[in-house]
């Protein structure tokens, strides 16, 4: 496992040499033209079409609340991730000068070889990994769980068995869609069962990747937030230092286009995630509030529920992952210019010290993610979303008693 990841390591990407490796595997860090472009847009396509087959089953089976809901649940994320898929490929002119700009970025300091700055690059590029490893395994877990569960449940009894065996009841189904054949036996129902597994890859790989270079994007603007904190506060030295005039506006311009540069970027990374993100939280208060009610719901199998409070950390998961880094953006960025004030300012002239106000005011300016228009991500924001679905979740229980 350790030779495996050291060989997703890319020198060109110190930071997101694995992150790329995954959303080249899956599709959407796509070469501009030659056949792997189009086999892997054929992939997408297809998924795009197996998520509308799961809407029109849903509407054969609407009349059943429990079936209804255990669709609901899975196609709604289910279209979150070919969105994600549609958007990272849509927008992939975007993506790559957002990838050029860090990767860039981050060789242009390692080459300087300044202690302070490679600890600070090495200190959050090795939790990214951690980060993106973690994230990496809880969906692959996920996955394992949606699949194989389903079988568990008939399969935990003698007496589900011999039921399966003799064709007294149907077959488990992975995950709710409609078919043009009948799927509830024989060679139809092992069609769909490989279909619908390899679209829990599909899905799951998508999420992974997509998530964790949006993550890891996040943490490096946080830590390039902390290196121009520090940059800041050792422009003048320790106050004794004789720095001339040029040299002063020289230093001072590097922190003030080190941060322009961090406020543009950074608003590029927005513009591609947050539309994402705004379908994402609405759609994750009802599905967290559809779990908690199928997880509720009395005479399910054991491992029907270990399947369904797999599924709902998963969910909960995703979600803080992206509101705790965008969090750490914000409150990083409302804190640079400390930097700036508790440099030596006070051993500079009055042209210098005029410098230091308007980069002040510059570093003054926060970054923030949003979720569309309406909501920043905050743990504000993670905590306001899981009242909005228990009190979905109190409601729905109230109608049923």
């Amino acid at each position: 496992m350790s030779k495996f990841l050291l060989n997703l390591e890319d020198p060109g990407n110190p930071l997101l040499g694995p992150t790329l490796w995954g959303l080249q595997r899956w599709g959407m860090w796509q070469p501009k033209q030659g056949i792997n472009r189009i086999i892997y847009n054929i992939v997408h396509l297809i998924a795009i079409l197996f998520v509308l087959s799961q809407y029109v089953e849903l509407w054969f089976i609407r009349s059943n609340m429990d079936m209804a809901m255990r669709n609901l649940s899975v196609t709604m994320l289910s279209t979150v991730c070919v969105i994600k898929a549609g958007t990272f490929i849509m927008w992939q002119e975007y993506w790559r000068s957002l990838v050029f700009y860090v990767s860039s970025t981050e060789k242009r300091q390692l080459r300087a070889r300044e202690l302070k700055a490679n600890k600070i690059i090495q200190g959050y590029t090795k939790y990214s990994r951690k980060v993106t490893y973690f994230y990496w395994g809880l969906v692959a877990a996920t996955v394992l769980t949606v699949i194989l569960a389903p079988y568990g449940g008939y399969l935990s009894t003698s007496q589900s068995r011999k039921l399966l065996i003799n064709a007294t009841v149907l077959y488990p189904e992975i995950l709710s869609s409609w078919a043009p054949f009948d799927k509830t036996q024989g060679a139809g129902y092992w069609t769909m069962a490989l279909v619908q597994s390899s679209i829990c890859f599909y899905g799951g790989g998508i999420v992974a990747n997509y998530d964790s270079n949006a993550v890891v994007l996040m943490t490096f603007f946080a830590g390039q937030l902390d290196l121009l904190k520090l940059k800041c506060s050792s422009l003048f030295g320790d106050g004794n230092e004789d720095i001339s005039y040029r040299v002063a506006v020289k230093r001072i311009r590097d922190c003030h286009q080190h941060h322009v540069l961090l406020v543009k970027y950074s608003k590029i990374l927005n513009f591609l995630l947050s539309p994402v993100l705004f379908l994402y939280v609405i759609i994750c208060s009802l599905m967290i509030c559809a779990s908690a009610v199928q997880l509720t719901t009395e005479g399910i199998t054991t491992m029907q529920q270990v399947w369904i409070a797999e599924y709902l950390v998963a969910l909960v998961a995703q979600l803080f992952l992206y509101c705790w880094h965008s969090n750490e953006v914000l409150y990083k960025s409302l804190g640079v210019d400390e930097g700036v004030y508790s440099s030596a300012w006070w051993s500079q002239g009055l042209r210098v010290r005029r410098c230091v106000a308007l980069l002040g005011g510059q570093l003054s300016r926060r970054i923030v993610f949003t979720a569309g228009p309406f909501t920043m991500l905050t743990v504000a924001t993670f905590i306001a979303i899981l009242k909005g679905s228990y009190s979905y979740y109190t409601l729905l229980n109230n109608r049923e008693e």
